[in-house]
């Protein structure tokens, strides 16, 4: 359901505006963190002279207050940076496993094919050979040998191609196992890290 909904042509076209905008949210997010990591480390270093210093309380609390909010923009800017990009790579990694299973289905249904194939194939190597054990004309032997030789080998080859799709679908399902494995660490990780911001709260 998803897959249709984001296969509408107006994501394709939104798609490079969207990739700009990310980009450009999060060169913002990196300058305010790093202008939050200069506040802070120049508030800190004030805060620091002025008790030392022992001011009058009106200006030590405006150096406090300073303080406190370039500690805030940091860990806004920080953590909105940090979410933003995990939620770029769950959105690639859902991507991902969509065209997987995508390939997944695809490649069953070539293996359905090829089986369904090879059973018409095999069926008409046995009718000849009834009709061999029926006739017992050698020149309809020689030329019923001849076809079933080659159908023998078309046998073989539909095996040969029965094989690799095989071996294909199992390489796509070994690849949808990982990128899921992936996405659930990734899914714990973000547990973990909404954990940890909850208690920094």
């Amino acid at each position: 359901r998803w897959q249709k909904i984001f296969m509408i042509p107006l994501w394709s076209k939104v798609a490079v505006f969207w990739n700009k905008m990310f980009l450009t949210i999060i060169v913002l997010l990196i300058v305010l963190f790093l202008d939050a990591v200069r506040e802070v480390k120049k508030y800190s270093a004030v805060h620091v002279n002025e008790k030392a210093a022992n001011v009058n309380s009106s200006a030590y609390d405006h150096i406090q207050m300073k303080l406190f909010r370039s500690q805030r923009n940091l860990y806004l800017s920080g953590f909105s940076l940090f979410l933003w990009l995990v939620l770029r790579r769950t959105i690639t990694l859902l991507n991902q496993l969509a065209k997987e299973m995508a390939s997944h289905a695809a490649l069953e249904m070539q293996v359905n094919d090829a089986t369904e194939a090879a059973k018409k194939y095999l069926a008409k190597i046995e009718r000849p050979q009834e009709a061999l054990s029926e006739k017992g004309n050698d020149a309809k032997k020689e030329s019923t040998e001849a076809t079933n030789e080659k159908l023998r080998k078309e046998v073989e080859l539909l095996k040969a191609e029965l094989q690799k799709t095989s071996n294909a679908l199992h390489k796509a399902n070994i690849e949808v196992a990982a990128v899921k494995k992936q996405s659930e660490g990734l899914k714990r990780e973000y547990d973990n890290l909404m954990k940890e911001y909850e208690q920094l709260q």
